[in-house]
């Protein structure tokens, strides 16, 4: 018998009991949409991490107070012997002329503008910050170049704190309050990251020395160094633990963080947690699968007549064998597209809902769910095909098993 004519025999089989098959198709979709959803949560996970990595660039260290032993992992949580000053940046900055060095003191105040007033974070820092972290200048101008440990009046606000107090008003040359300190508007700039979760354009940058007199603290939360003409970042690391153990009296109490390594870490993390939900998902395959050998051998014992019919007309068991696994796999295939169909759809409708957190489904898992589904369908339908096939001729006319 052709391919055509299998293929045209199972869909009138799958036609005729139109009840069973659409159980089973569901069965089989719904166990490819979960596969393709948690892969796509798997994924989406992974990339967004890595988007939000993207800001800080491929030339970057941080280096914070505190020291971790141990490879990987997050950063230290614990005190340090020694807290990173901006003496110890000035110091790194005759030793490393060519490097960028931004400083940050972290504080949240309340912002004031008239009547309108809201809590949000203040960064200390210097104009090298808006390099290091790929901020945009929308308008006005950056911060001024102070010597760091000077106190100046004056602000950059980001673009989203800018609308909630000025509207659509320019905010350039006004006078804002930060807790009980006045501070002139000098620029607005904007984040293309939300940089882990840190929304800066929710924010507003102020020098480091009128940080560091706002919340008295000589203390810096992190030192940003970015290398420049090309330098490789692992020798510069070890020179800068060198430096800082040399300034700390012999004591290296600094952790510097490579965003490469770290977001290498992460990586191996998400591609775990991704193939996890994948196999998790596989698990649905298989009770669709239990689910169609369930339903497949109640059809082949209500088909029985028609296969001693087959038998008796000539057809070997070897042909109605290919006959009812065709069934399963056009069954497994439809399911299988359904599915596809399923996922993608629901993928779509959570990044339209959701655009901070984008579902992704990689086409391997396309292509694997499918195959599994196609596989699934052979393998269950096996044992019943099998069965039917080898029935007497005689015994299948009269509908016995």
């Amino acid at each position: 018998m052709r391919l055509a004519d299998r293929l045209d025999y199972a869909q009138g089989a799958l036609i005729r009991h139109r009840g069973r098959s659409a159980l089973q198709l569901l069965a089989i979709a719904a166990a490819v949409c979960s596969v393709l959803l948690l892969t796509g949560l798997g994924e989406g996970a992974r990339r967004y991490v890595a988007a939000e990595f993207a800001f800080l660039g491929k030339d970057l260290l941080v280096m914070l107070p505190g020291r971790k032993q141990t490879t990987g992992g997050l950063p230290p949580l614990g005190a340090s012997l020694h807290d990173i000053t901006l003496d110890d940046m000035a110091f790194l900055a005759r030793q490393l002329p060519r490097v960028r060095l931004a400083p940050l003191v972290v504080g949240n105040s309340q912002i004031r503008l008239g009547s309108r007033s809201r809590h949000r974070p203040v960064l200390g820092t210097t104009p090298e910050f808006l390099q290091t972290h790929r901020l945009g200048l929308l308008a006005g101008q950056p911060l001024p170049k102070l010597p760091p440990a000077q106190a100046s009046p004056v602000c950059l606000l980001g673009q989203q704190l800018a609308r909630e107090l000025f509207g659509e008003a320019s905010p350039l040359g006004q006078w804002i309050r930060i807790d009980d300190r006045h501070f002139r508007v000098l620029g607005l700039f904007h984040s293309a990251s939300s940089n882990l979760g840190w929304q800066l354009d929710d924010s507003l940058l102020i020098p480091v020395g009128s940080a560091q007199a706002l919340y008295n603290t000589q203390a810096l939360f992190r030192l940003f160094i970015q290398a420049r003409d090309g330098q490789p970042l692992s020798p510069l690391a070890q020179r800068l633990e060198q430096l800082m153990r040399q300034r700390h009296q012999g004591s290296l109490d600094v952790t510097l963080l490579q965003p490469d390594a770290l977001l290498a870490t992460f990586g191996d993390i998400m591609t775990t947690l991704t193939l996890a939900v994948a196999g998790i998902g596989a698990i649905s395959l298989l009770v669709a699968g239990v689910m169609l050998m369930n339903l497949s051998l109640i059809s082949a014992r209500q088909r029985t007549a028609e296969v001693g019919l087959l038998k008796a007309l000539g057809a070997p068991a070897r042909l109605i064998l290919q006959l009812l696994l065709t069934e399963a796999l056009l069954l497994a295939w439809l399911g299988g597209l359904l599915g596809l169909a399923l996922g993608y759809g629901l993928v779509s409708l959570a990044g339209w809902l959701y655009p901070a957190f984008p579902l992704f489904i990689p086409p391997w898992a396309a292509v694997a769910a499918l195959l599994c589904a196609l596989g699934t369908g052979l393998l269950f339908a096996w044992l019943p095909a099998a069965r039917a096939a080898r029935l007497p001729a005689v015994a299948s006319l009269r509908g016995r098993v």
